[in-house]
């Protein structure tokens, strides 16, 4: 049976619906789009679901404590030149990769006297031993007037091997992560009494800062008499604290002649 339309007409028909918007047919049975929409989606979601539920979880970073890496080596050390290999293996504190050399210690290993300084200074960092600059000079010869000298009578080392840029403070963190193997160098060092000089070494052996405060009174310090005492460099800028500075020495002076 043919059509009542011809092939032209219904052309026409069809192009003409297509102008006005119509793209697709309507079915007999009636469509559900909204339900259409969400199969789509779950289905879409779904092959990522089952991946992700199959896929190893990553790995928890793993973080260092420097603090606890720097008390198991300083621990480990048996001797001092342990203790100097430990040190120069530590890789967490950022001060080593700026500094020329490691400023262990300066004396003789087991003097009755430890001098604990702050930090090394350019001159310091130079040569690889603490208190070698102005402020070196003037800390000899204040160790001479009472009759102590590096060479024969005294150790000394400092709380940070490594040089800070620009001779700045040290900061917190970089104290606590030294402060195992200050520990352990006095251990090692074995000395009757400790001079403790400036702020950073209070704040380390002591756990306090305000040295000017501080200074002429007797502590205690890792179980051993301590005497704080102004830094040699604060003595340069401020020579009227001399005065203060000798009646310290002459109080280790006495402690020693009593000994401790």
């Amino acid at each position: 049976m043919e059509s009542a339309i011809d092939w032209h007409r219904a052309r026409a028909l069809l192009e003409w619906q297509l102008e006005l918007g119509v793209d697709e047919t309507i079915s007999d049975a009636p469509i559900d789009r909204f339900a259409l929409e969400r199969a789509l989606r779950e289905k879409a979601a779904t092959p990522a679901v089952a991946v992700a539920d199959k896929a190893p979880a990553p790995p928890a970073e793993t973080r260092v404590d420097p603090v606890a890496v720097a008390r198991q080596a300083a621990d480990a050390a048996g001797d001092l030149e342990a203790l100097r290999a430990a040190l120069g293996g530590f890789e967490h504190c950022e001060l080593k990769k700026g500094a020329r050399n490691l400023v262990f210690s300066d004396g003789v290993p087991g003097a009755r006297v430890m001098i604990v300084g702050e930090a090394p200074g350019r001159d310091e960092d130079r040569e690889g031993r603490p208190f070698v600059g102005r402020a070196g000079q003037l800390l000899d010869r204040m160790l001479a007037a009472i009759g102590l000298a590096r060479a024969e009578s005294v150790y000394i080392t400092n709380v940070l091997p490594w040089r800070p840029p620009q001779n700045r403070d040290p900061k917190p963190d970089e104290i606590a992560m030294m402060q195992p193997f200050l520990r352990r160098h006095i251990a090692l060092a074995a000395p009757e009494l400790l001079i403790i000089t400036g702020n950073i070494s209070a704040h380390a052996l002591l756990g306090k800062r305000g040295i000017t405060r501080l200074r002429g009174t007797w502590t205690e310090a890792l179980g051993l008499p301590a005497m704080p005492m102004v830094h040699p460099a604060y003595l340069l800028r401020t020579p009227l604290a001399k005065r203060e500075a000798w009646v310290d020495l002459l109080e280790i002076q006495a402690r020693l002649r009593q000994g401790t």
